[in-house]
């Protein structure tokens, strides 16, 4: 991971501890009531009624929704972790099969139910709540540190600039896809065709790309 994203990590406020039953239950609780009921319906009351606990030993866990929506994102990259372990990192597949799978995985996950309908409620959240705002923020810079890696490994001549802007290019390349190719959008049945497109195509950006290239076409623009 980068400085920034190391460094925008935050301690956690609340009292709890990973793996307890009651802990487990809230987050569980948490990640259900935002996927299937939204925005409006997340709080620590709703929250405490999906788990059968009582408002207070919610709090006591959780006093804060955010801090719940912090835990979940920080679970969240945890599994993309794990799965970058089993698909990625592997010393058998060079760095242009790494990007490409990096891609696919990614545009999978959009297309589930979990990940869109997640993302789109914090996308909301986000618009009103900095602290949320900023954990959403930390979340994607990960995810751009992951893309930067194989970018740099794929094409090494580039800047870590340019490294950097082709990595957000790619992530809200894909983000985008959500309110079209998500679960149950208007063009979910289409998901393959643009991942297959997606990966050829970001690919051969990364490898063909030249230095400097991004600032003439800035600048042609500008």
């Amino acid at each position: 991971m980068t400085d920034e994203s190391t460094q925008g990590t935050l301690a956690r406020p609340g009292v709890y501890v990973r793996g307890t039953e009651t802990v487990d239950a809230i987050l569980k609780a948490a990640h259900k009531v935002l996927i299937e009921e939204g925005v409006a319906a997340f709080t620590i009351r709703r929250i405490a009624s999906a788990c059968g606990l009582n408002v207070g030993n919610v709090s006591y866990h959780f006093p804060r929704k955010e801090i719940l929506i912090q835990v979940l994102l920080d679970d969240m990259f945890n599994s993309y972790d794990m799965k970058l372990e089993e698909r990625v990192r592997r010393a058998d597949l060079p760095p242009e099969e790494r990007l490409r799978a990096v891609i696919k995985m990614c545009l999978d996950d959009i297309g589930s139910k979990r990940t869109t309908r997640l993302f789109t409620e914090l996308w909301a959240l986000s618009n009103h709540n900095e602290f949320i705002a900023e954990r959403v923020r930390l979340f994607y810079q990960n995810v751009h540190d992951v893309f930067g890696e194989y970018i740099a490994a794929l094409n090494p001549r580039l800047s870590a600039d340019e490294v950097r802007t082709l990595s957000l290019f790619i992530s809200a390349s894909m983000e985008g896809t959500t309110p079209f190719l998500g679960y149950h959008k208007p063009w979910a049945g289409q998901m393959a065709a643009i991942t297959a497109l997606s990966a050829d195509w970001f690919v051969r950006l990364v490898k063909n790309i030249e230095p400097g290239e991004i600032a003439r076409l800035t600048q042609q623009e500008g």
